[in-house]
């Protein structure tokens, strides 16, 4: 019963949602084929200014007339004045020598980019609205509502699923341990919440009343099946769609995802001072045992910035956040289309 009234309330034919992956790779395009699919296209919006959200909302809108999601990053936003950037610094420089940029320098502390978005996406008023890092404020919670958007809001444990149940989302993304990039975690030190995504589904359901979406290392239409046998309402995959020709993801992300033979993946803070989980790669390697020099979000965010967007123009892997859940030995290249198509076969297996 959830799921039809969760699916009816999205407007979409298939309990399959693409992950919003920030930074690239959920494009307009990507986004607009899931939807035009039957699926749930998103927008991970986060790094955008509010032109360029504005912007990325009117090409998807010229690319399906069907609901789409926007995400954006709600919290997470502590800029600590007194850090020692030197030894960070120091690493990088030899780095960006490597890749032939300008030496690196210390960010500097910039705003909180979540409410200039969010006013951009009350105006646009898509039809879903999905965030990560934290809960938005009751009075945001109140527009939002108000503009008629259904409400999304990412929880990685039981604690945090019944945070977003009273704060008024329509449903929780429940994210497993199993998932690609950021920890969405916000009420407890990450460590604690890293659990397995089917089970942090059951838990959920048995703790608030709201639909609850699985995501976590979810790549097929098994996946989804069991996912749903669990009380989800709905699945949500990240990089199972990476790989998609109409993500934004550079080459080299690409190639890494689709090579991968095993799981390598391991959880890092080392590209955006933030945990996430990607491939293990030379950068990542090369900062363990050094965690401590590693600057807090988003400032190392900013910092790795120049680096990993020369090394995805020269195609280096060993300097870019490759991104990726669990279940990434399982990637497979097709258009967004085709991969809804074949998910929703796979489910009927």
């Amino acid at each position: 019963m959830a799921t039809n009234e969760l699916l009816k309330r999205l407007g979409i034919e298939h309990p399959i949602i693409q992950g919003p992956m920030g930074g690239g790779p959920s494009t307009p395009e990507l986004c607009a084929a899931t939807s035009n699919a039957g699926g749930l296209g998103s927008l991970g919006a986060a790094y955008l200014t509010p032109d360029q959200l504005s912007q990325a909302v009117r090409r998807t809108r010229l690319r399906t007339p069907r609901p789409f999601n926007v995400n954006l990053f709600a919290g997470g936003w502590a800029q600590p004045q007194n850090v020692d950037a030197g030894p960070m610094l120091a690493m990088l420089a030899e780095i960006h020598e490597r890749l032939g940029i300008p030496t690196p320098a210390k960010p500097a502390p910039t705003e909180d980019p979540f409410p200039a978005q969010l006013e951009v996406v009350l105006d646009a008023r898509p039809a879903i609205f999905s965030f990560t890092f934290g809960i938005p404020d009751p009075d945001a919670m109140s527009r939002l509502k108000s503009r008629g958007i259904v409400v999304l809001g990412t929880a990685t444990t039981v604690e945090e699923a019944q945070q977003l149940e009273l704060a008024g989302v329509d449903a929780v993304v429940a994210q497993g341990s199993e998932a690609g990039a950021h920890r969405g975690t916000f009420a407890a030190p990450f460590e604690a919440c890293m659990i397995p995504a089917l089970e942090l589904v059951r838990a959920c359901v048995a703790a608030v009343k709201v639909p609850i979406i699985a995501t976590g290392g979810l790549m097929d239409g098994r996946d989804i099946t069991a996912a749903l046998k669990a009380g989800a309402a709905a699945a949500q995959l990240g990089t199972a769609f990476l790989p998609c020709p109409e993500s934004g993801a550079s080459e080299a992300h690409k190639r890494a995802v689709l090579s991968a033979k095993a799981d390598t993946t391991v959880i890092t803070r080392a590209f955006s001072g933030r945990p996430a989980r990607g491939l293990k790669n030379g950068f990542i390697a090369k900062l363990e045992g050094r965690e401590d020099q590693i600057l807090p979000y988003p400032l190392q965010n900013a910092l790795t910035r120049p680096m990993r967007n020369a090394a995805a123009l020269h195609g280096f892997a060993d300097y870019l956040s490759l991104w990726a859940g669990q279940g990434v030995a399982r990637s497979r290249s097709m258009p967004a289309g085709e991969l809804v198509a074949c998910l929703v076969r796979e489910m009927a297996v």
